[in-house]
């Protein structure tokens, strides 16, 4: 249980409080130092992965943690930012995004106790959602548009990966479904 990668995970569900927090300190910087923390997390779950394949350290353990410190973080970052930024704009996508990760882990869940997990495995829509979502979040939470005099527009590239995020999740839930239909309507016993 104690491999490296469950101690990253471990680690990366610790940062939760520390970002909140972080986030909502009364200083200048605070918004940027959550975001950074909040990218520091997102880089450790790409980590704990591959450490977990290159040292063989796969447990199922660190199988049922990783997804669960990713939603966390994810939906504690949307429900931010929609406090943050207070707009039907940002709430809509964050909202659709946050009901596709909890409806996709109960498809997931009920799948696997259908000894039918592989249908519903990641895909690569899936993975793009993820990537467009973790940078969008970054984005949002940092609400850079200048740094250090150079427009860098992150608060105008969240928005646009938002919304891509939503659509890739859209897309990926509705694939999700559609995959497991039969399972789902009990034709595929029947068939």
């Amino acid at each position: 249980m104690w491999t490296i990668p469950n101690i990253i995970t471990l680690l990366r569900m610790l940062l939760i409080p520390v970002f909140v927090v972080v986030y909502y300190l009364d200083w200048q910087w605070a918004h940027q130092a959550g975001a950074f923390i909040f990218w520091l997390a997102a880089i450790t779950d790409w980590f704990d992965g591959y450490l977990a394949r290159r040292l063989k350290q796969s447990t199922a353990f660190g199988a049922f943690l990783d997804p669960v410190a990713d939603k966390l973080i994810v939906a504690a970052a949307l429900l931010m930012i929609t406090h943050t930024y207070n707009s039907v704009w940002v709430t809509v996508p964050a909202i659709l995004l946050l009901a596709r990760e909890i409806y996709v882990s109960a498809l997931r869940e009920w799948m696997g106790q259908q000894g039918r997990s592989d249908t519903v495995k990641v895909s690569f829509v899936g993975k793009a959602k993820t990537m467009a979502q973790m940078l969008a979040l970054i984005g949002l939470l940092s609400e850079l548009e200048v740094f250090m005099g150079i427009p860098i527009y992150w608060v105008s590239l969240g928005y646009g990966l938002l919304y891509i995020a939503a659509v890739l999740s859209t897309w990926s839930m509705v694939t999700y479904t559609v995959a497991a239909w039969g399972d789902l309507t009990g034709k595929a016993k029947a068939g």
